[in-house]
């Protein structure tokens, strides 16, 4: 069976890595920029349309609010930045928002920050594959026809790629990030010399109109819609909480690694969001909630066959023109990155999931490294949870957007809250003037940011809640719970486990050890199984048969006698025909005679080597320990005899010695075993 699994396995995730070399998968800045900033660099591909799409319902007349609405995504977006800055010096373990919250403000806010973040990175997989088939699908119709198939598809493509590793997959994404972030780039400077030379560039749908759904807003109202437009904006945040999650994965000197990754991503994200704000109200974008029966042509609506492009592709129809080399290029890049944006969270889940499982908060097995050095439960995890999403909101980005940025914000406030405790208590104890000065400094930026980010916190809160957040805000609930059960679980089997002190029931030797040896007929591992228990010196020894047979039954006693053979036949009835009943209430019976007896369970098994041999061999034996490891006082031993077909898996796997046993690697690095000498090196 390992053989069939093991050739598929290495062709889709390559060949297992030693643990000692993970240090060659660490990412240079150019590397990690695709790796963990790919979901707010993205994510201008979407945001700014979101903006658009909410202004609408006030109709034409509320778009010139885009810049000021774009100006306080800005500020929020430098001040998040500045703030992490000072994360991922202060914290550069890898615990991100996740270890501030947990060091500086308690478990509980810990576990809140974790449950948010989890949420946030399957939102991050849905939405961002959503959007990309989306971005397709208005090339190729049958992308649009079976878009929750193809969102699936692109999905198990994603978890493939980043079982294979982290660098490996980083270099693969790096091109079209890169070829996205300068498509964008020459966009934004082409549009805006032909807007300066007085150049007209009409978006595709600059004729038309919009037939407002709430037309003459004002008061409250406006300003309710404006911090809704404003929340949809922030959209363009999201992700940016990776960098101070993954700073383990950056090359030495880390956390001045990720610092300069995080400003620069920053700084394209800024640039990219508001140049395709102004070049959509430049060129006339119009978008609607409901493009159909609100885009209005000739006092027509579009009707049900309109497709509504996205922003990013009007305004590059209008810049470059329709079906040009660079509008295809930006196109396909668009798309591609979209795609390729769930990277951040490929990154981000599981590294938090592996911090989590290390405190005990999730299962154990998110721990553990794969074959090749990646976090591989949390990838296959975070891919199972994210599909689950695609397919409940039929890949449909709209919907699965209002989900969206209410966990990050949750991070992001609890995060800066955090750390201005934790400058307070550093400040309380540094003395030296330069020191204070730099603490104070960070102190006001975490500050200023918990603040900001509070406020928007409230303001997504309440114009998302009824909108789909409530949906996100349940995942965190149920993140929640789960951890709190797991970690329960775990506290409770520790201290039933724990080592005693004084003397226990544990540590005490038995008044005697009663033997058994399990026969079903007088052959060569009966044979061996009887030797071991003798070598064991047992204060009592004996072997059990069960009677299913009555002819077998009197064969197995007639040779067990003409053998001579020393040792005691007991033979149990089994009316029903059973094995493992008969044997577990015997072995119960004499529990019940002398409590304080153990008693010894040998068990002959056949060792073979081909995975179909397992289903015709060892059925009972595997029924039979199952039953009796739920039996207190009783030891279970198997006694194995290789086949002849045993040698075969032995061959195989000296062809294979020099490969990893899958999940042999743990995390993190260990130490190289020592060099053999052979005879090249000797001759040399």
């Amino acid at each position: 069976m390992s053989k069939l699994t093991d050739v598929p396995k290495r062709i889709l995730i390559g060949r297992a890595l030693r643990s000692d070399k993970l240090g060659e998968t660490l990412l240079p800045k150019r590397i990690a920029l695709p790796v963990f900033a790919s979901d707010p660099l993205s994510s201008v591909a979407y945001a700014p349309g979101e903006v658009l799409l909410v202004l609408s319902i006030a109709g034409v007349s509320a778009y010139h609010f885009s810049p000021w609405i774009a100006l306080a995504v800005v500020v929020l977006m430098f001040t998040v930045v500045a703030s992490y800055r000072q994360n991922v010096h202060a914290y550069p373990s890898g615990g991100g928002d996740y270890e501030v919250a947990n060091t500086n403000l308690g478990p509980k806010a810990g576990l809140t920050v974790a449950s948010a973040l989890l949420v946030d990175y399957v939102l991050t997989v849905a939405v961002s594959i959503s959007s990309g088939i989306e971005n397709l699908g208005s090339a190729i119709p049958f992308v649009v026809e079976h878009k929750v198939l193809c969102a699936v598809a692109v999905i198990a493509l994603l978890t493939v790629l980043n079982l294979r590793g982290m660098k490996e997959s980083g270099k693969l994404f790096a091109i079209p990030t890169y070829v996205f972030v300068v498509g964008v780039f020459i966009m934004l400077a082409w549009g805006a010399y032909r807007a300066l030379t007085g150049d007209d560039m009409n978006a595709p749908t600059a004729d038309l109109e919009i037939k407002p759904e709430h037309p003459g807003l004002a008061g409250f109202a406006l300003v309710f819609l404006l911090l809704r437009a404003f929340s949809s904006g922030c959209a363009a945040l999201t992700g940016v909480e990776a960098i101070s999650n993954g700073v383990p994965a950056f090359r030495k000197p880390k956390s001045k690694n990720a610092a300069t990754t995080l400003a620069l991503m920053g700084g394209l994200a800024v640039v990219m969001f508001c140049g395709i704000i102004a070049l959509a109200m430049n060129t006339g974008v119009r978008m609607a909630e409901n493009p159909a029966h609100d885009l209005v042509r000739d006092g027509v609506p579009v009707g049900d066959a309109y497709v509504q492009n996205p922003v990013i592709s009007q305004v590059a129809a209008a810049v470059f023109g329709e079906g040009t080399f660079f509008f295809i290029l930006l196109a396909a890049a668009t798309a591609l990155v979209l795609f390729l944006a769930a990277n951040t969270a490929y990154n981000g889940f599981p590294l938090l999931g592996s911090i989590l499982a290390q405190d005990r908060w999730l299962p154990r097995q998110l721990h553990t490294r794969g074959d090749r050095l990646a976090f591989s439960n949390g990838i296959v995890l975070l891919a199972g949870a994210a599909i689950l999403l695609v397919v409940l909101y039929g890949a449909d980005s709209t919907k699965l957007i209002q989900l969206y940025i209410v966990g990050v914000f949750v991070s992001f406030t609890l995060s800066q809250i955090g750390m201005v405790r934790h400058w307070n208590r550093h400040l309380k104890s540094e003395r030296k003037p330069a020191e204070r000065r730099r603490m104070i400094r960070s102190r006001a930026i975490n500050a200023f940011g918990a603040s900001f980010t509070g406020l928007v916190l409230v303001v997504v809160l309440a114009t998302k809640f009824t909108h789909g957040a409530w949906v996100a805000l349940l995942g965190m609930v149920i993140f929640y719970g789960t951890m709190t059960a797991i970690r329960k679980h775990y506290d409770r089997v520790a201290e039933e486990i724990a080592a005693a002190e004084g003397p226990s029931d544990d540590s005490l030797r038995p008044s005697r050890v009663h033997s058994i040896v399990l026969v079903s007929k007088v052959h060569k591992p009966t044979l061996r199984a009887l030797a071991y228990a003798k070598l064991m010196r047992s204060d009592r020894l004996e072997a059990l048969s069960i009677s299913v047979d009555p002819a077998e039954t009197k064969a197995l006693r007639d040779e067990w006698e003409r053998r001579g053979i020393n040792v005691p036949l007991k033979i149990l009835d089994s009316p029903y025909r059973e094995i493992t009943r008969p044997i577990i209430e015997y072995v119960k019976g004499l529990r019940r005679e002398s409590p304080r007896d153990v008693v010894s369970i040998y068990i002959p098994e056949y060792v073979v080597g081909h995975w179909y041999e397992h289903l015709l061999h060892n059925q009972s034996a595997l029924r039979l320990k199952g039953r009796l490891l739920f039996t207190p006082g009783v030891m279970v031993t198997s006694v194995p005899y290789q086949l002849e077909s045993s040698e075969a898996a032995k061959k195989r796997a000296k062809k294979r010695a020099d490969w990893n046993a899958p999940g042999a690697v743990r995390r993190g690095p260990v130490a190289r075993p020592p060099r053999e000498t052979t005879k090249e090196s000797t001759k040399s």
